[in-house]
């Protein structure tokens, strides 16, 4: 017997020895062909200079991103979503305690930052109310009232993956929240959960588009007659890339996405940069009006806006042409929305943040009394209770998200979207990658996230003296100055004239 076990063991020893030296081999063999190849290449200066060790400079280049995210960077320090936003959107999705302890990790001193205003005399308990519901759309055929404070922003099927898009749209029928399409048009899995689901109109006209790239009224009505379709958005810009349209590489353009967007498959979808029909304010107020018509739903507009001027022009438009003639709300997207893929030079350099962006927008729509004719709805990196409750304090009717309910879904930020590579399953129409993405496992992660969200905007707006989210004003935050003083928003902006709170308090005369 230990003859035998002797003779295995030395057997083995020598495949060992056999293997490690044919790994052995094969190594030197890399090292000599890639040093000839890195030797005579005349593209890359580092692998030229240093053949092979340059290699691994590329490597460690791209580890670093991870090493920072994991090892290196503070809490507070990543961007555009640092550890500590991402971290709570976590422990909200999976509904986790929120709470930390030792004291806040964030700067208090750096301008911007808004403070809330805290009440001597908190809303008790029995004081708390629930968010009343609100109508958009009031003179339409078929008006659209909700409650929702929080809903899914524009994602497209296609930049999406399928059980990205399923987890979503069932997450918000728990939530009792609306759902974009984004531009790439209605799919059965935007229906496929029951949620309430707001139909954008991009510039390419996706799953609205005739052979000619043109807004057909028939398939307009055939996606108004699905009862879930509450609006229409006619999409002008977004954050991540104003001035240029959707782009979704060619490897994501399975036969289904060029089924449902009417486009050849496997090509890429690069939608026009704008609307060819829209090319002023009035071409707008045509373009609301004719949807408007056909659909007979609520009709806005999502876009950034780099000046207010334009706003202010479509305004006096709409009080030469009567009320009616006015879009049901315009969604306003800041410079910082960023789910899309997107040129740098725009994504970094283009359109307003949304902290400047939305007073504007608010307090022209005062100016010109168009409030609450027009609802605001707003986007622009709100993921967290203090971005929510700030955006409602400055005048805001209700907020839309991407990203939060993208790390609700449980995005990493790989920065792997503009691929067809994202390791959680949510940008990627790869099978095996998205097989981790279980949409009903993540639907209820989507709802706790509304859940946890609502709940502690409510937190803050108690502490602020009031009973429900939608009666805070600009009397109830402070933002930082570079002086160091905290001013009220409404030393700021000015007071707006009209706020979903006070309409509440005027229904309850």
């Amino acid at each position: 017997m230990s003859d035998q076990i002797f003779t295995i063991a030395a057997y083995g020893m020598i495949v060992l020895l056999g293997l490690l030296t044919t790994l052995t081999l094969a190594i030197v063999a890399w090292v000599i062909v890639a040093y000839i190849i890195d030797v005579r290449q005349t593209r890359h200066t580092v692998r030229r200079n240093f053949p092979v060790i340059g290699r691994f400079r590329y490597v460690f280049e791209h580890l670093g991103e991870f090493f920072r995210q994991y090892f290196f960077a503070m809490d507070r320090e990543e961007m555009p979503f640092n550890r500590a936003e991402r971290s709570w959107v976590y422990r909200a999705a999976k509904k986790e305690n929120t709470t930390i302890a030792f004291g806040s990790t964030r700067r208090l001193d750096v301008p911007g930052t808004v403070i809330f205003v805290n009440s001597p005399f908190p809303a008790l308990k029995k004081e708390f109310a629930e968010s009343r519901p609100l109508t958009i759309g009031e003179h339409c055929r078929s008006p659209y009232t909700t409650s929702s404070i929080i809903n899914v922003s524009g994602m497209s099927y296609g930049a999406l993956s399928k059980p990205a898009v399923r987890a979503l749209s069932a997450g918000a029928k728990l939530a009792g929240c609306w759902m974009n399409t984004g531009e790439g048009g209605l799919s059965p899995y935007h229906l496929e959960g029951g949620c309430d689901v707001v139909f954008q109109i991009g510039t390419a006209k996706y799953g609205v588009r005739n052979d000619f790239g043109e807004l057909d009224d028939d398939k307009l009505r055939a996606a108004a007659a699905h009862e879930q379709v509450r609006m229409f958005e006619i999409k002008l810009s977004q954050g991540a890339k104003p001035g240029k349209g959707g782009i979704l590489p060619g490897e994501k353009v399975t036969e289904e996405i060029a089924a449902i967007r009417h486009i050849p498959v496997g090509e890429d979808s690069i939608s026009p940069n704008g609307h060819p029909e829209i090319r002023s304010v009035d071409d707008l107020l045509d373009m609301v009006a004719r949807v408007r018509s056909v659909t007979g739903k609520p009709t806005g507009f999502k876009t950034v806006i780099g000046d207010i001027n334009w706003i202010r022009d479509m305004c006096r438009a709409i009080q030469m042409r009567g009320p009616e003639s006015a879009p049901d709300f315009i969604t306003l997207d800041g410079a910082e929305g960023g789910t899309g893929a997107a040129p740098q030079a725009l994504m970094d350099y283009m359109g307003l943040p949304l902290a400047q962006a939305l007073p504007m927008l608010v307090d022209v729509l005062d100016e010109f009394n168009l409030r609450p004719r027009i609802r605001v709805i707003c986007s622009g990196k709100l993921i967290t209770p203090d971005r929510v409750a700030w955006a409602l304090c400055v005048g805001a009717d209700f907020v839309v998200s991407a990203r939060g309910f993208m790390f609700a879904l449980g995005c990493i930020q790989a920065f792997q979207c503009n691929k067809n590579t994202c390791p959680t399953g949510i940008t990627t129409h790869n099978p095996r990658l998205q097989r981790g993405l279980v949409p009903a496992d993540k639907a209820a992660r989507v709802a706790h996230f509304v859940e946890t969200m609502l709940q502690e905007v409510g937190i803050i707006a108690h502490s602020c003296g009031v009973d429900e989210p939608r009666k805070l004003t600009r009397h109830h935050a402070r933002m930082v100055q570079p002086n160091g003083e905290a001013k009220l928003l409404s030393e700021l902006y000015g007071s707006d004239q009209f706020h979903p709170g006070a309409e509440l308090v005027f229904d309850d005369a």
